[in-house]
This record gives structure tokens, C-alpha cells and sequence, in this order.
């Protein structure tokens, strides 16, 4: 008997997203700043609207009991990807200098985790899912003499042989 489970694409990979973006505030975001060295706010910000992504599509995981709302989902997560990207268009924070040092890989790693949240978060509002069918294997217990189902079965249709045993077969003719 085959069971069959449905693995909603969305949530996972809005949660992939936001683990990345927490992560890349540990991470240089300009030249030995990190996320969490140059923001006053924004980090706790950005935090704040990646678990917010996560619990409110949490419930199409199965985690919680809640329904999920990728809708406040899908508004964290815009949110989110806003203040990524006006922090790349803008002039770093005063604290990172008046020219500013370039942008390290935090900075392109939390836009890649906001993109993902935004990219999960659509794909939960559209009920976007990946079926799985588990199915169960007939094999015969270890020293039991009764073959496996497999086994028992007949081939659908008997082999025959459409030469005699005693001719060999005459390959391709040759000049």
C-alpha cells in the first residue's frame, strides 16, 4: 500500500532565506563590519521580519498547529528584501566611514536569503507543493524460504528463443 505525502516547497524555502539572512549578520557586510557591528537597528529589524516569515508560514510545514498566512509572509519578506537592497544602493552607515569600504559577502548573502524568503514566501501563497509517494518493498525475511513477492511473480510474457541452441548466430556480413 502506497501512502502519499505532499512537502509544501514554499515555507522551506522561505525558511532557507532566513536562516541565511540571520546568518549573514554575523558575516563582514563592508570590510570587517559585520551586520551586527554596523546597524543600530536594521539587524534586529531584519531578525525581527525573517522569524516573522518563518512562524507565519510555519504551519504549512506541520510544525505548528496555526494555518499558515503567506500573505504576512509574503509582506515580511518584501520588507525584508527593501531594506537589503536600500543598503546596498545607499552609502554604508556613518560608522563604517565617510567614503565607505566596499561591500563584503554578507551583504550579497543577506539579498540572496531576502530573495529567497520573497521567492518561498510566493510559492506558499500559490499552494506550490512537491508530492511524495512512499511505497512499500516485499522482501522476504532473512533465512525464510519463502521468495519475495517479487519473486513469485511471473514475467508477463514467456521468453522464447528464435534460433536453435545448436546454430550460433551469423553476425553482420562482412566483405
Amino acid at each position: 500500500m502506497a501512502s502519499r505525502h505532499k512537502i509544501p516547497i514554499g515555507p522551506l524555502v522561505a525558511l532557507t532565506g532566513a536562516v541565511l539572512l540571520i546568518v549573514s549578520l554575523f558575516l563582514d557586510w563592508y570590510e570587517a563590519l559585520t551586520g551586527w557591528t554596523v546597524f543600530e537597528i536594521d539587524d534586529l529589524v531584519l531578525v525581527g521580519l525573517a522569524l516573522w516569515t518563518v512562524f507565519s508560514l510555519a504551519g504549512g510545514l506541520g510544525i505548528v498547529r496555526a494555518r499558515p498566512n503567506p500573505t504576512a509572509g509574503l509582506i515580511g519578506a518584501l520588507v525584508a528584501l527593501a531594506i537589503v537592497v536600500t543598503q546596498i544602493i545607499n552609502d554604508p552607515p556613518a560608522v563604517a566611514g565617510g567614503g565607505g569600504p566596499p561591500k563584503d559577502i554578507g551583504i550579497w548573502l543577506a539579498l540572496a536569503g531576502a530573495g529567497l524568503m520573497v521567492a518561498g514566501a510566493m510559492l506558499a501563497t500559490t499552494h506550490i507543493s512537491l508530492a511524495v509517494e512512499g511505497r512499500q518493498r516485499d522482501v522476504a525475511a532473512p533465512g525464510s524460504t519463502e521468495p519475495a513477492r517479487a519473486e513469485r511473480e511471473e514475467p508477463t510474457a514467456p521468453l522464447t528463443r528464435t534460433e536453435p541452441p545448436g546454430e550460433p548466430s551469423s553476425g553482420p556480413e562482412r566483405p
